[in-house]
């Protein structure tokens, strides 16, 4: 089968529920010299029969998924618009994935850990599946300095996206989700593979079971708590992403004391918070009583380029007890025990560079770098005449295209100007009518981004 063949029938079989015809009225077209070929034409190919079938019954739950997940679609969207125009310089800044590289003192300690496992001395095998002591007691001395958090309330795990996964299996499929509108789409996602949702309302584009949060401009980004009923876990990330919102410490206390006064759990997701410039909080442990109904999730992907060396930590304190009194961190150190090895020695062994004081500087170099990138990003739209937001506190620049499809905005933005941007809608229906803009990019590659968008837009 060839290249063309291939795509064609990944398209064909996993595109998104969010999918729709362009129909945008271009306000400009950026010319860029590409050569002249055919159109890539995408057809669905029927599944090859076998013959034979397992007596296997398919997991109920996957069946309720709305095709791909929103970043492989926007990578086979991408693979297509290469093979349309193969000359074409494509600009990602759609998928949030670093591309500065690794600061030297952490990517010294990378390489010297993993010589020494070819070294009698240096070598290791299985390590805890919580983590290295060294390296959890930095996160939290670093982290967690006089919030009350100790060494042992930290698992050390790659990444935050996989201990996401780990903790709704620890909740199992009898809970009921509130994620904020819109969200990163692990929350919602996960909670449908769980079981732990109704089917799919196409008319509201929602899963029946989960608490929408909607998060809007006009509530400066955080839910009316008083509009939702209660659920049993609330998903919340500061600074968010998509929007790049980032909670003051006012509406954290309002989200503590919700889920204390409903008796929930929030899973604080925390993987921007080193983004963060002004006097809002960093951890939701900053908030009082939060240990008793909080649990939170971190990375070091975006501080230290680690979205492909993998590591991340969750911290459970020994406060936060379910209905029965039994510690969460328990049953987390349970699951965690049988579902992972820990993570990698190489890893750990940057992360703990990561934290050393010239680690840290360095950390706060590349976030400068980034934010540096948005602010260019966010002057560029505002310049436009565009509704910006996020930015000052995140990677991510939130734009708003106001009775527009997300999709047509993207579809438009990547065959005018070769650029690739995330539709909203991909986040939730609280998305629709904006498109996230990443400031994860090379500086040559997001001022010509920006050039292109002057082009098309002006």
């Amino acid at each position: 089968m060839s290249i063309t063949q291939n795509l064609a029938t990944s398209l064909s079989s996993t595109s998104s529920a969010f999918l729709a015809p362009s129909s945008f009225n271009s306000r400009g077209h950026v010319s860029l010299p590409v050569k002249s070929v055919g159109i890539c034409k995408c057809i669905a190919t029927p599944e090859a029969e076998t013959g034979y079938k397992t007596r296997v019954t398919r997991n109920p739950n996957m069946g309720k998924l709305q095709a791909g997940y929103l970043f492989p679609e926007i990578a086979r969207r991408r693979s297509a618009h290469l093979l349309k125009y193969p000359d074409a310089k494509v600009i990602s800044l759609g998928i949030g994935d670093t591309t500065e590289p690794i600061p030297e003192v952490i990517s010294d300690a990378l390489s010297k850990r993993s010589q020494a496992l070819s070294t009698i001395e240096g070598y290791s095998g299985y390590g805890a599946e919580q983590g290295e002591k060294p390296l959890r007691s930095a996160i939290a001395s670093t982290f967690y300095s006089d919030l009350g958090i100790e060494e042992d309330d930290i698992f050390v795990s790659d990444g935050a996206k996989c201990d996401i996964s780990r903790l709704q299996i620890v909740f199992g499929s009898n809970v009921k989700l509130a994620v904020q509108d819109p969200s990163y789409p692990a929350y919602v996602d996960s909670s449908v593979i769980m079981g732990q949702t109704g089917l799919y309302q196409k008319d509201v584009e929602k899963f029946a079971n989960i608490e929408y949060m909607r998060c809007s401009p006009e509530n400066g980004f955080f839910p009316d708590l008083s509009s939702i009923s209660r659920p049993d876990i609330i998903f919340f990330c500061s600074p968010n992403n998509p929007t790049g919102a980032a909670a003051t410490r006012e509406q954290l206390t309002q989200l503590v004391k919700y889920a204390k006064d409903n008796g929930s759990i929030v899973i604080h997701d925390s993987a921007y918070a080193m983004y963060i410039s002004g006097d809002n909080p960093r951890s939701i442990f900053e908030i009082p009583g939060a240990k008793e109904v909080a649990i939170e999730t971190s990375s070091f992907s975006k501080y230290a380029g680690f979205t492909g060396v993998r590591l991340g930590w969750t911290a459970i304190p020994k406060q936060l007890l379910f209905s029965d009194g039994f510690p969460v961190a328990r049953d987390f150190n349970r699951i965690v025990s049988t579902c992972f090895n820990g993570a990698s020695n190489i890893s750990q062994a940057g992360g703990l560079a990561c934290l050393s004081p010239e680690g840290l500087k360095a950390m706060r170099g590349v976030i400068g770098f980034y934010k540096e990138n948005t602010n260019i990003i966010m002057e560029t739209f505002d310049s436009l005449g565009f509704k910006v937001y996020g930015g000052k506190d995140a990677p991510y620049v939130w734009v708003h295209f106001p009775g527009q499809s997300s999709w047509d905005v993207f579809a438009e933005i990547l065959e005018k100007t070769h650029v690739v941007t995330t539709p909203g809608s991909g986040f939730g229906p609280g998305g629709e009518g904006f498109v996230r803009v990443s400031a994860f990019g090379h500086r040559e590659n997001v001022l010509e981004a920006c050039r292109r968008f002057k082009q098309l837009y002006n």
